[in-house]
C-alpha cells in the first residue's frame, strides 16, 4: 500500500505518468476507476478548491466521496500518543483512522499547521498519524506541503510550454517569489512549488525579502537534491531584479518567516515593508516572456496586480482546473 504524502516519495517518471493519465482524463472525464469505491475527505480546514475538485473527481470515476470536518458533526479528535484524554477530544486518530479505512478505499487529509511551535508544526503530526494508522491509502490534501498542487501547476507549466512550443522544464528558469500579504500564510505551497521545480530540471531561485523568509531546511534540501541530481542550481536571492531577469516562469506566494513562526509581532513591520514585492508589469518585463502563477485565493493587487494577473501570461485558472486531472490521476494510481 503507497500513500500519496509528498512527492519527494515519487520519482519525475512516476509523476509524469499521472500528469499524462491526468491529460487523457481532461479529454475523456468520466471512468470507473473508482466503480464502487468510497474516498473519505477529511477537512480540517476550510477549502474551495480541494474541497470541489476531488468530489467532483470522485464522482466522475463512479465512486462516492464522504465529506467530514469538526464543523459537519465529526468528532474532535486526539493526535498525541499516550496522552490521557480528558480535554476536548472524543475520539483518537488512531480508532478514526482503523475504522474508516473500515469503510473507505482511501482518506484524503487537510490540516492546516496551528502556527504556534514550528518545532511541532514542521513533524506534520496529523497527515503522519493517518498514514501510519489507516490501513488504506492517505492523501495529503495540504498541510504543510501541497503535492496535489505541485502537480496541477506543473501541468499547466509543461502544457503551455509545449503550446507555445518551448522546447520543456530542463534548463529553464523558475522563480519562486514571496510576496506581500497583511498576515503570515503557511509555507506549504512554497515548499511544494520548490520541490517540484527542481525535480522537473529548472533551475530555481527563491526570491525572499530578508532571510528570515528561507523555508523550511527540509525542503531547501530536498530542491538542493534534485537539482543537483538535474545537473542545475538552486538559489537564493533577495534582490528582485536580479532573480526575474530571463525567468521562465514566475510563481508568487505569501508565507511566513519561520523565525517569528507564533510570535508574529516583531515579523510584521518587515512584511509590512516589502509590499513592493508585488508581481507587477515591470517585474514581468524582465523576464524571459514568463509565464506567471499562483494557487489561488489571491488578493489582487497585493500579490499580483490585475494587469498581470489578467494577461495571457498568467496560468493561474489552468492550474486551477488541473487540480481536478491529476487528483483522479492520483487516485487511479493509488487504487492500483
Amino acid at each position: 500500500m503507497k500513500h500519496f504524502l509528498n512527492t519527494a516519495d515519487y520519482t519525475r517518471a512516476e509523476i509524469a505518468a499521472m500528469l499524462d493519465d491526468a491529460r487523457a482524463m481532461r479529454l475523456s472525464p468520466f471512468g470507473e476507476a473508482l466503480k464502487g469505491k468510497t474516498v473519505a475527505l477529511l477537512f480540517l480546514n476550510n477549502s474551495l478548491r480541494t474541497r470541489t475538485s476531488f468530489d467532483v473527481g470522485v464522482q466522475q470515476l463512479g465512486g462516492h466521496a464522504v465529506v467530514l470536518s469538526p464543523s459537519g458533526g465529526m468528532w474532535p479528535l486526539e493526535f498525541e500518543d499516550g496522552v490521557v484524554m480528558d480535554g476536548e477530544a472524543e475520539e483518537h486518530v488512531k480508532e478514526a483512522a482503523k475504522v474508516l479505512s473500515r469503510y473507505c478505499d482511501v482518506i484524503g487529509v487537510r490540516a492546516f499547521p496551528k502556527f504556534i511551535d514550528w518545532k511541532e508544526d514542521r513533524k506534520d503530526k496529523i497527515l503522519s498519524a493517518f498514514a501510519r494508522y489507516a490501513e488504506v491509502p492517505v492523501v495529503n490534501m495540504e498541510t504543510i506541503t501541497h503535492p496535489c498542487q505541485e502537480l496541477a501547476h506543473m501541468m499547466a507549466v509543461e502544457d503551455q510550454f509545449a503550446a507555445e512550443s518551448r522546447p520543456g522544464t530542463d534548463g529553464k528558469k523558475y522563480v519562486l517569489t514571496w510576496t506581500y500579504h497583511p498576515k503570515p500564510l503557511n509555507t506549504a505551497v512554497a515548499n511544494s512549488s520548490l520541490m517540484i521545480a527542481a525535480k522537473f530540471g529548472f533551475d530555481v531561485t527563491l526570491l525572499c525579502p530578508t532571510p528570515d523568509y528561507v523555508l523550511d531546511e527540509r525542503y531547501m534540501a530536498q530542491a538542493e537534491k534534485d537539482c543537483r541530481a538535474n545537473g542545475r542550481s538552486l538559489t537564493v536571492t533577495h534582490d528582485i531584479e536580479e532573480a526575474y531577469k530571463g525567468a521562465d516562469v514566475v510563481y508568487c506566494k505569501s508565507w511566513g518567516a519561520l523565525p517569528y513562526f507564533g510570535n508574529w509581532g516583531p515579523e510584521k513591520p518587515i512584511r509590512d515593508a516589502h509590499t513592493h514585492f508585488i508581481v507587477d508589469e515591470k517585474k514581468m518585463a524582465l523576464t524571459n516572456d514568463a509565464l506567471v502563477s499562483h494557487c489561488l485565493p489571491m488578493r489582487r493587487n497585493v500579490k499580483m496586480t490585475d494587469a498581470v494577473f489578467d494577461s495571457s501570461a498568467c496560468i493561474a485558472y489552468e492550474e486551477a482546473e488541473n487540480r481536478l486531472h491529476v487528483q483522479k490521476a492520483i487516485l487511479k494510481a493509488l487504487m492500483k
